[in-house]
């Protein structure tokens, strides 16, 4: 029984998941026209250091699987630039004036979904459920050209699994099997993105001793990992910046 992307995967064990650089670690897994997901939240949790090699790499015709595609200058945003996505399936367009203005100009195809449904539609693909009923988005754009069903007087409407050629992903720490960590924001679309990808690539901030990881800790399992680099960028910029105005003697 087919139970998604993990039982078709290549289960041989390697010597090390661990690579030198992002170079390295997407060699000979980037094609045209594949299906990519991209970990990440605005700014927050995304694969810094993969998605510059995907650039420098000129792969092309690429569909993207993001909550959002970057901010001006940073993260999915770079490749737009390049007019290497031809097709974004994400939830939140956001302020990105590029993602926006390839889109009007039919330059960029767009599958908008709402946010819980993108995340669920990723989740089936790791989980192999091929498709589920929601009732976000029944009356809208969102159902259009797809089946609703009623169940217990609610219309629900029919979204599909969402599964990538490969995942893209930014984790806190790791240890050489690949059992991942995520700190705070940053464990958003991650987790989910890393069981839906025929083959998953990791960037870690810290790479860990085998066992230095508690195992009631691991939000990943190694199980779901093809390879590791430690992140070359760990910028972690601020998509926008909002304080608030000292009081009158605040230090």
């Amino acid at each position: 029984m087919d139970v998604g992307p993990r039982n078709r995967k290549d289960r041989r064990l390697m010597a090390t998941k661990i690579y030198a650089s992002p170079e390295a670690a997407l060699e000979g897994v980037l094609f045209d026209g594949m299906t990519i997901m991209s970990g990440g939240f605005g700014l927050s949790g995304n694969p810094e250091s993969l998605i510059p090699q995907i650039r420098a790499s000129g792969v092309k015709g690429l569909t993207v699987i993001s909550n959002n595609a970057g901010a001006d200058g940073f993260g999915l945003w770079t490749l737009l630039e390049t007019r290497q996505i031809a097709k974004m399936i994400s939830s939140y367009v956001g302020e990105n004036k590029l993602f926006e203005s390839q889109y009007l100009s039919g330059e960029l195809e767009l599958e908008l979904n709402p946010q819980g449904t993108l995340a669920e539609r990723i989740r089936a693909g790791g989980a192999g459920i091929p498709a589920f009923y929601t009732p976000t988005g029944v009356g809208t754009v969102v159902a259009e050209g797809k089946p609703v069903e009623t169940f217990e007087g609610r219309e629900y409407v029919r979204e599909t699994w969402l599964r990538a050629d490969l995942s893209i992903v930014k984790a806190w720490k790791a240890d050489p099997e690949g059992n991942l960590v995520f700190r705070k924001t940053a464990r958003n679309f991650n987790p989910v993105m890393a069981t839906a990808g025929k083959i998953t690539v990791v960037e870690v901030e810290e790479l860990v001793e085998a066992g230095a990881l508690d195992a009631d800790a691991i939000h990943t399992p190694g199980i779901f990992v093809d390879r590791i680099i430690v992140s070359t960028i760990n910028e972690k910029k601020i998509e926008k910046l909002t304080t608030r105005p000292r009081t009158e003697g605040a230090a």
